[in-house]
C-alpha cells in the first residue's frame, strides 16, 4: 500500500502558479509539471500535459503488461509512456497553433509509476524525482538543462551551477518541439521507500541535505509536504513549489 501527500504553492515572488500535478493513487501513478518560465501560458501547458496523460492512461490500461516479465515488461513500459508523452506533446502544440496567445508554451514533466517491485520514472526538463531509502536521499532523474550539461562535461562545478545566470534554461520540455524525447528509467522498489516528485521551486531553494532532513520525518505525508513547502518559502520562495510524496508500504 502506498500512502501519499501533496502540495502546490504559488511561492513568494510569482503572480500565478504555473505548476500542475496528477494523482492516480489507485494505479500508483503520479506526476508533476512545471510550465516553463519566461514563455507564454506556462500554466496552460502544464495543465494540458497532466490532463492528456490522465486521458491516455484511462484509454490505454496498463494491464497490457500483465503477462510480461523482465526486459519485455520494461520495454513495454518504455513504449507505453513514450506514446503517452508524445500525445501530450502533440496536444500542447496543437493548442498553441489554434490559439496565438499560447504560442511557444511548454512544460516540464516528471512522472512515476509504482508497479509492485518496480519503479518507472519518465521525465523531461528539471522537475525531479528523489528516493529516500534507509534514511539516504538519492536523485533519480537527470536535469535536462543547459547548465547541467556543463556540469556533466566538467566545464563547471555543481556549486557553480547553482549560481549560473542560465541555470533555468531547460533543454527538454513538452511542447518545445514536434517530437517528445523523454528520459526513462526503471528502479527496484523496496518496502519503506519514500518517493518525492517536485518542481524546481523546491530543489532550487533547498539543498539535498535539507530535503532529506524533512523527508525523514515521521507522521502524515501531508504534513511532510507542508514542511517542505514552508522551508522553500522561508529560503526565498522565488518560484512556484509543487510536490508529491509517496510511501511504499505493503
Amino acid at each position: 500500500m502506498a500512502l501519499f501527500g501533496y502540495r502546490t504553492d504559488i511561492g513568494r515572488k510569482r503572480e500565478k502558479n504555473e505548476d500542475a500535478l496528477m494523482l492516480l493513487p489507485a494505479l500508483g501513478i503520479y506526476a508533476v509539471a512545471d510550465g516553463v518560465g519566461g514563455l507564454s501560458s506556462g500554466e496552460v501547458a502544464s495543465r494540458k500535459a497532466v490532463d492528456s496523460i490522465e486521458e491516455f492512461i484511462a484509454a490505454n490500461p496498463l494491464s497490457g503488461a500483465d503477462n510480461l516479465d523482465g526486459k519485455y515488461r520494461e520495454n513495454w513500459m518504455r513504449g507505453y509512456f513514450a506514446r503517452c508523452l508524445q500525445k501530450a506533446n502533440s496536444e500542447i502544440l496543437s493548442l498553441a497553433m489554434d490559439h496565438p496567445q499560447y504560442l511557444n508554451m511548454a512544460t516540464t514533466i516528471v512522472l512515476m509509476y509504482m508497479d509492485v517491485e518496480s519503479l518507472y520514472i519518465v521525465n523531461m526538463g528539471d522537475s525531479r524525482a528523489y528516493i529516500l531509502r534507509d534514511g539516504q536521499l538519492g536523485q533519480l532523474t537527470v536535469d535536462h538543462t543547459y547548465v547541467n550539461s556543463l556540469v556533466e562535461a566538467g566545464a563547471i562545478t555543481r556549486n557553480e551551477a547553482r549560481f549560473h545566470p542560465k541555470k533555468n534554461m531547460i533543454t527538454k520540455a513538452l511542447g518545445a518541439g514536434r517530437n517528445a524525447d523523454p528520459e526513462f528509467h526503471r528502479f527496484d522498489l523496496h518496502e519503506g521507500d519514500r518517493l518525492l516528485l517536485c518542481s524546481d521551486g523546491l530543489h532550487e531553494e533547498l539543498s539535498d541535505d535539507e530535503i532529506a532532513r524533512i523527508l525523514r520525518q515521521d507522521g502524515d505525508l501531508t504534513d511532510v509536504c507542508r514542511h517542505l513547502v514552508d522551508a522553500a518559502n522561508k529560503n526565498g520562495g522565488s518560484d512556484n513549489i509543487t510536490l508529491v510524496c509517496v510511501d511504499n508500504r505493503n
